[in-house]
């Protein structure tokens, strides 16, 4: 047993996730603690952003109480994306629930902007359409709906950031207020060309710059972990940051163009790098893949999926099953969807569609429909939404998609990527891990390359597409029409 290891946090939406890994990529133990959403109106999603904390401080416990002969020589970051959070510099106290990435309550300023004819500029800077997914707009809600929020942000007395600005700070007790490229270029105020904070979008969305966190690579010395803040000793470097999708891409072993990684969490993010900044024509992201103090920074093009493992869960729900392995087995039991469509826009649609108001639809019912159709039916919407994004990124790059590696929890379930191979047409291989977005973080603290080693992908699992096309065009064309219909009432 090696005596030394990265600890690796995967703060997600559902759960955050702590590993100790050893150098050579071995898992060595693995940690967790659940996290709760709030949806305190219609669209509004947020957590407690000491929640968010305290479930990575348990993490943390978990694994040094554990693993009491393994000394933590790095603490890797991967975070869940533009979820935005706003505190108080002097005290470290949140002055409101983090606002979720999920979240649409930003949709009218949204609105606004794209009326105001601001979209093209915005997506050349940045890569990004404007959507409330990302982080600025919901940035100048919080600094308009906390009580002198703008003022004490123009005098300098609170400090903001996403996800992991938030952990990096509570970590080090405030002595560190940095960012890393990936999370930086997710937020719409940062210039993905001059590779800086931008004055003139920050002024767009009237956030004062002084809020925000330095931005570094991926691969830099954030800072240290502070004396008793978690049951690490004082000292231990901070050695990676990166959003989650990003460190998963880096985890694939991905180190050029051409081939795409989804990862299947509460949502999807279809993810491919590129050799320099992309703006797409056809609704996918442009973003930063990661970058390293050695080698400068990544490009990628992108597609998000605001619900899609998280379609299962409310699938559950709705059919009073108990788990995903009751829902995956009444939808094999039925060859088909009987012509049942499920269109999951329980939160907005995102990629390629970003219609933050569109509105989840289930259509196709006749009295021959069970619940098994529908049960089918959620698994056929969240491998589709993938297709959709897969079929755009094929658009902008002029090249058709060999394939596609996938990871994440929803992804342990052989249907859901078999429907997906055979949907999308293409070999879709799982990684032996569902882990990744840890583990590139922790490669990435380690310094290790982007392209593993041959013989850690030996464990992995290719599902070969078998569906007849007639049947695989038949569900293309339903699930379209079903889209449009879901549009149209917008």
């Amino acid at each position: 047993m090696p005596s030394s290891a990265i600890l690796a946090i995967d703060q997600g939406t559902t759960n955050t996730k702590a590993l100790l890994v050893a150098q050579d990529g071995t898992i060595l133990s693995r940690a967790a603690r659940p996290m709760t959403l709030a949806h305190p109106r219609p669209g509004w999603v947020e957590q407690p952003a000491d929640d968010i904390w305290t479930s990575v401080a348990g993490a943390i416990a978990d694994l040094v109480a554990e693993n009491p002969h393994i000394a933590v020589e790095a603490l890797a970051i991967s975070n869940q994306r533009e979820t935005i959070v706003l505190w108080d510099a002097a005290t470290g106290i949140p002055l409101a629930p983090a606002i979720s990435w999920q979240c649409r309550r930003s949709a009218d300023r949204c609105a606004a902007l794209r009326a105001a004819g601001h979209e093209p500029l915005l997506v050349e800077r940045t890569g990004l359409g404007i959507d409330p997914l990302f982080s600025a707009a919901k940035l100048g809600w919080l600094l308009d709906s906390v009580p002198g929020g703008r003022a004490r942000a123009e005098a300098g007395e609170l400090r903001a950031g996403t996800v992991d600005s938030w952990l990096l700070w509570k970590l080090t007790a405030g002595e560190s207020h940095a960012t890393d490229h990936s999370n930086a270029s997710r937020t719409q105020l940062f210039n993905r060309h001059s590779l800086d904070w931008d004055a003139g979008l920050a002024e767009l969305f009237r956030i004062p710059l002084a809020l925000l966190p330095a931005v570094r690579a991926s691969d830099s010395l954030f800072g240290t972990a502070a004396a008793g803040v978690t049951a690490l000793p004082a000292g231990v470097p901070i050695h990676a940051i990166m959003g989650d999708s990003h460190a998963a891409l880096f985890g694939h072993g991905i180190d050029a163009p051409g081939t795409a990684k989804v990862t299947v969490g509460t949502g999807s993010s279809i993810m491919m790098l590129t050799d320099a900044p992309i703006s797409s024509a056809n609704g996918l992201s442009g973003t930063i893949g990661w970058s390293r103090e050695v080698g400068g920074v990544r490009h990628a093009l992108e597609g998000n999926i605001t619900v899609s493992g998280q379609a299962a869960a409310f699938g559950m729900r709705l059919l009073g099953l108990a788990d995903e392995t009751a829902l995956s087995a009444l939808a094999q039991s039925v060859p088909n969807s009987g012509g049942v469509v499920f269109v999951p826009a329980l939160a907005g649609l995102g990629a390629p569609y970003w219609q933050p108001d569109a509105r989840g639809l289930l259509t196709g019912l006749t009295l021959a429909t069970t619940p098994a159709h529908i049960a089918r039916a959620v698994f056929e919407a969240i491998a589709m939404q993938i297709v959709d994004v897969c079929h755009a990124m094929e658009a902008d790059l002029g090249a058709v998609m060999p394939g596609i590696s996938a990871d994440g929890g929803a992804t342990r379930n052989d249907f859901l990527l078999q429907l997906l191979a055979d949907l999308l047409d293409r070999p879709v291989t799982r990684c032996s891990s569902p882990e990744l977005s840890a583990l590139g973080a922790a490669r990435m603290a380690a310094g290790m390359p982007a392209r593993v080693p041959a013989a850690a992908l030996d464990d992995a699992v290719t599902f070969v597409p078998a569906m007849d096309a007639a049947r695989r065009e038949a569900v293309h064309a339903d699930w379209h029409a079903a889209v449009r219909r879901t549009l149209a009432q917008v």
